[in-house]
C-alpha cells in the first residue's frame, strides 16, 4: 500500500469512527425512592391520642398531600391546651422520599432561653387504628440556639397515635369507709 493509500484509509476510519454517537454516561447509582407506608395514601384527618399517654391529643388536617397534626395535653379538670404552654405541631408531606416531615415544638437552652425547633419526623405505619410516627425527640442546644457541639446524641422514637378519643381511665372508686 503506498504511503497516500494509508492516509486516506486512516482518514476514511478516523471520519467514520468521528461520525459515530458517543455513549451517554450511565446515570448515578442512587437508592430507591421510599414508597409510601400501606395506608398512608389515605385520609389521616382526624382526632388522636398518644397510645402511652391519653393525655396528648392531636387533630390531623390532611388535604391529600399534607398531613398537619396540632398537638395538645389535657390537664384535668382544665380543657386541651397546647403542651408546656407552648405549640408543638407535626407536618408530614407525601414525597417520593417517604411521608416525612418535622415536629416543631419549643425547646429550652441550659439556661432556659426557648428555642424553636424541627424535630426530623416520618409516618412510618398507617392503619385503620393510628399512626406510628418516627421522630427524633431530643437534642442538645446550646445557648445560641444551636445543635450543641456536646452533649448526648438526637434520639430517635416509634410514638402510637390512636384514632379517637381515648377510653376513660378506670374510675378508683373512693376509699372504702371504717
Amino acid at each position: 500500500m503506498s504511503p497516500n493509500r494509508s492516509w486516506i484509509v486512516l482518514g476514511g476510519l478516523a471520519s467514520a469512527l468521528a461520525g459515530c454517537a458517543a455513549r451517554p454516561p450511565a446515570p448515578p447509582v442512587t437508592a430507591p425512592p421510599l414508597p409510601l407506608p400501606p395506608g398512608c395514601e389515605q385520609n389521616q384527618a382526624g382526632t388522636y391520642h398518644h397510645a402511652d399517654n391519653g393525655a396528648f391529643r392531636y387533630l390531623g388536617e390532611d388535604d391529600g398531600g399534607t398531613l398537619s397534626l396540632a398537638v395538645t395535653r389535657v390537664r384535668e379538670p382544665a380543657e386541651p391546651v397546647p403542651d408546656a404552654g407552648t405549640t408543638v405541631s407535626i407536618v408530614l408531606h407525601r414525597t417520593a422520599e417517604g411521608f416525612v416531615g418535622d415536629t416543631q415544638a419549643t425547646a429550652f437552652t441550659p439556661g432556659g432561653a426557648p428555642c424553636p425547633v424541627h424535630f426530623p419526623t416520618q409516618a412510618v405505619r398507617c392503619d385503620a387504628q393510628g399512626l406510628t410516627l418516627r421522630a427524633v425527640t431530643s437534642t442538645a442546644l446550646d445557648e445560641d440556639c444551636q445543635p450543641a457541639t456536646q452533649g448526648p446524641a438526637p434520639v430517635w422514637k416509634e410514638q402510637r397515635l390512636l384514632r379517637g378519643e381515648p377510653a376513660p381511665a378506670p374510675d378508683a372508686g373512693t376509699p372504702p369507709t371504717p
